[in-house]
């Protein structure tokens, strides 16, 4: 047995007629008069619930923009001061290491001065001391030649002669000799 299907409103669906409701002239009135209920439901609905919470929503996430915006800038700001202060005190230890090294320098090469004038003072009294004894060394050797040279002449004379001169005469000849 061959079972027929009803719908919701007993009909049979070959029994309905005429096509797609919608497009049914008959309904347009009652279609339209839904339409506006529906649209003016949906319009209250929307502009008193949806619109208001999404507005809400985007105030909310332009605010939470703005004040973010706003923390970074002061944020910048603290690190450009911090920036700023650091700059400054590599600066001010840069210029205190400078004046630390340059007093240094100026202490060693003071200290250095001081030593070489000491060396230059203790080598100028051994030099002087050294002059001295050349000269001293000198005058004792001058006065062992003015021996030799007198004993020699004597001994020459001698032996030329054959007989010793005076003493006296060949002194005198040797200093004249070593004055010219």
């Amino acid at each position: 047995m061959a079972q027929t299907t009803h719908t919701s409103t007993g009909h049979a669906p070959a029994e309905h007629g005429g096509g797609f409701p919608p497009f049914d002239s008959s309904t347009f009135g009652g279609q339209l008069l839904w339409l506006a209920i529906a649209f003016g439901a949906l319009y209250v609905l929307m502009s008193k619930v949806a619109l208001p919470r999404v507005a809400a929503i985007l105030e909310e996430r332009s605010n939470r923009i703005e004040g973010d915006l706003d923390k970074a800038a002061k944020l910048k700001s603290e690190t450009d001061a911090a920036i700023a202060a650091y700059e400054k005190a590599l600066a001010d230890a840069k210029a205190k290491a400078q004046a630390i090294a340059g007093e240094t320098r100026d202490k060693l090469a003071a200290e250095s001065d001081a030593r070489r004038k000491a060396l230059e003072a203790d080598l100028n009294v051994k030099l002087a001391a050294a002059e001295q004894q050349i000269v001293d060394g000198k005058q004792k050797a001058m006065q062992n030649v003015r021996g030799i040279a007198v004993d020699a002449a004597a001994a020459i004379v001698e032996r030329l002669a054959g007989q010793a001169p005076a003493t006296d005469e060949v002194e005198a000849a040797v200093s004249r000799s070593l004055a010219q």
